[in-house]
């Protein structure tokens, strides 16, 4: 395939992912095949010869189509929300192009810089505490992981090492087997898979701390077993903490469990994976507070701030904790500015060594979405939508209900007044209402 042919074919995929996306909805949700479907359907063997573009295009709906759960369908209702705008496909495409690997400064300068300052603008956006921005001379900052689990898994070792060294500092003589058979990891009871998974790879042991009647981790539950594990000889290091499980979206109390982590020195690392792009609206920023007790905060925008996959979000307060537990020096990766201040060599930041430029999504889709633009998506719709609702439901004259204003958007109140109203009249309710609403977005303005 030479430029010109690469030229005519782009803008035909282009058409084709638009055609893809704009009609998605009349697809089968979930595939109807059977494990093994596909390998009946291509030949046992590689081509010996080249076949023509056409004939692998063809083959998509042949072949993959069949065999796709379409994440971005309207029916699609399980698991979590996966981000996509156009604006993001578009950056991801130019990535593909640039093609960098950026495990240094030096691999890519652009790569790196963007993505520190894009960690920098959305750290603001969520109006993290300033020791999690690395700005031009901060001790903090931000990076993009592939996913949750990996912010996890890189934290925990980091608080592992931390904990290694502070212990070996104190007491040269201890072995360092010995110490690592005695630490203890904690998470929810709700917290997912993830966080037990990263305590296996990372070989220590992990508790989970049982939930309150709203699935959240309370301070005095997580107080009493950490006591009973001190007295024990354990040696508690890492607590996980989860603002929106993925069963019910709880949200452990931070606010309590962050003073407990301070005083006894163990690393908080806070997981937002799915509710943490709801924390830009200034509504739902309440559900934070306690990030300040954090040695780290991780979410993902590609979940469901229009930034597509693989794009998770994690902030440190100390980046040496970060560096320190990862940090491999080789010749063959040194470069003249590594000592430089204002430089960041991110693979001591992840386990891989290479990464994608995928701070261009971020780019992308801050720039042109802006922040009024994300919060709306969050927030599902503009006050001039809500308004709109408002006048077709009253229109209607099924039921009735009144509007109020809080902070600065327009709400609807739905007040439970009358003594005879019975589950079924709120039931009935709210299937008109979401009749309704539904007829509103689906018209050709919306």
């Amino acid at each position: 395939m030479d430029t010109a042919e690469f030229r005519r074919r782009g803008k035909e995929m282009v058409d084709y992912v638009a055609d893809y996306l704009e009609n998605i909805e009349s697809r089968q949700v979930y595939p109807d095949v059977q494990p093994g479907y596909l390998r009946t359907l291509i030949p046992e063997d590689a081509p010996q010869e080249p076949e023509t573009y056409e004939d692998v295009v063809k083959d998509i709906e042949r072949v993959i189509m069949p065999g796709v759960t379409h994440w971005h369908s309207p029916y699609f209702f399980a698991y979590f929300p996966t981000a996509n705008s156009f604006p993001a496909l578009l950056a991801d495409m130019l990535s593909g192009a640039i093609g960098c690997i950026g495990f240094s400064w030096a691999a890519s300068p652009a790569c790196t810089e963007l993505e520190t300052v894009m960690l920098d603008w959305l750290g603001k956006m969520l109006k993290l505490p300033e020791e999690f921005l690395a700005g031009t001379e901060g001790k903090g900052g931000g990076v993009i992981q592939g996913t949750a689990s990996e912010a996890t898994l890189v934290a925990l070792l980091a608080a592992r090492s931390r904990i290694l060294k502070r212990i070996l500092n104190d007491d040269p003589e201890k072995q360092e087997a010995n110490i690592i058979s005695r630490l203890v990891a904690y998470s929810s009871d709700q917290a997912h898979s993830s966080v037990e998974r990263a305590a296996l790879i990372g070989g220590v042991k992990m508790k989970k701390i049982p939930t309150d009647c709203k699935f959240a981790v309370r301070g005095e539950a997580f107080q009493k077993i950490l006591e009973e594990d001190k007295a024990a000889g354990l040696i508690p290091f890492y607590f996980c903490a989860t603002l929106g499980t993925t069963p019910s979206c709880a949200f452990d109390r931070i606010t309590e469990i962050g003073p407990i982590c301070n005083a006894e020195q163990l690393w908080l690392h806070i997981d937002a994976a799915y509710a943490g792009s709801a924390f830009i609206c200034p509504e739902f920023r309440p559900l934070l507070d306690g990030v300040e007790f954090a040695d780290s905060f991780n979410f993902n925008p590609h979940k469901w701030m229009l930034v597509n996959f693989d794009c998770s979000t994690m902030w440190v307060k100390n980046r040496s904790d970060i560096i320190g537990a990862f940090k491999m020096d080789p010749l063959y990766l040194k470069h003249d500015h590594q000592e430089s201040g204002l430089v960041t060599d991110y693979r001591h930041w992840q386990i891989p060594l290479g990464r994608r430029f995928r701070s261009l999504k971020m780019w992308f889709v801050f720039r042109m979405y802006g922040l009024r633009g994300l919060q709306e998506h969050i927030r599902k719709g503009s006050n001039e939508l809500n308004e709109a609702l408002l006048k077709k439901i009253n229109s209607a004259r099924t039921i009735h209900l009144v509007p109020c204003q809080l902070a600065g958007r327009f709400v609807l109140r739905f007040a439970v007044c009358s003594r005879t109203t019975e589950s079924r009249h709120v039931q009935e309710a709210w299937a008109h209402i979401s009749k309704l609403a539904t007829e509103l977005l689906h018209q050709p303005s919306h």
